[in-house]
């Protein structure tokens, strides 16, 4: 079952987690031609768009991404996982696209993922996942919003299917503190082995603080529809401890 569930994680990444890293949207005179930015995080435990990828066990993640002023960008990411055959213990995903601002409160970002598991077991049947995303960013005020399209068409790691991903994120900065609030709601169509026809819903609630320069402290409240799997699809709090460069 966890083996199955991976497999549909993996071709529709990144709650978030591996975008983050993308470019900032505004240019003007004082943005470098070139810009390489980063992070490293300690988190409770690896939940991807709500189902669990480490086994409720202890994640540790990282990334760079290099950024340039036209907008385009490229990057990786890590993290660990739940020890299994057909992926190892560790996902690497390599991804570029290209970023920028339509007005000044609405940005877009494009781009594609791909991910790699470098220590799955020789012979273990295919892993790796092509996946295609699109976003629009508006800001309103205080309130970052993004509303993003995630698309994996047919390939073998997904058993032939395809799977898109729907996501609407929210993030409000409270002003005078270094406190945030975070929502997130997403729906999956496609290759799911948890739900019985193929659709699931998963939703979080957080916040999150930036302190000492750069260190960040997060916890969220994440959950999906469907059955509750111990470890893979019940709900958690997760907390997290990372600094961003």
């Amino acid at each position: 079952m966890l083996t199955s569930v991976r497999s549909l994680l993996a071709a529709t990444v990144l709650a978030g987690s591996v975008l983050a890293a993308a470019p900032a949207m505004a240019e003007d005179a004082s943005t470098p031609d070139i810009k390489v930015t980063g992070s490293v995080t300690l988190a409770t435990q690896y939940r991807f768009r709500g189902v669990g990828l480490s086994d409720g066990d202890i994640a540790i993640q990282g990334g760079l991404t290099l950024n340039t002023k036209p907008g385009f960008y490229v990057g990786t990411w890590a993290s660990s996982l739940e020890d299994t055959p057909t992926y190892g213990e560790v996902e690497m995903d390599i991804f570029g696209g290209w970023a920028g601002q339509i007005t000044d409160s609405i940005g877009v970002d494009i781009g594609a993922t791909y991910y790699a598991y470098p220590s799955k077991d020789n012979g273990a049947g295919p892993s790796d996942v092509i996946e295609f995303y699109g976003k629009v960013k508006p800001t309103i005020g205080p309130v970052g919003l993004t509303l993003a399209a995630y698309y994996s068409p047919d390939q073998d790691s997904l058993g032939g299917g395809d799977n898109l991903y729907l996501a609407a994120d929210a993030t409000v900065a409270i002003p005078s503190t270094p406190l945030s609030i975070t929502g997130h709601v997403g729906y999956t169509d496609g290759f799911l082995t948890y739900t019985p026809d193929g659709k699931a819903w998963d939703y979080s609630i957080g916040a999150s603080a930036t302190v000492l320069g750069g260190l960040q402290l997060g916890v969220s409240y994440i959950g999906v529809d469907g059955p509750h799997l111990n470890g893979i699809t019940d709900d958690a709090v997760v907390g997290t401890l990372g600094y961003s460069f």
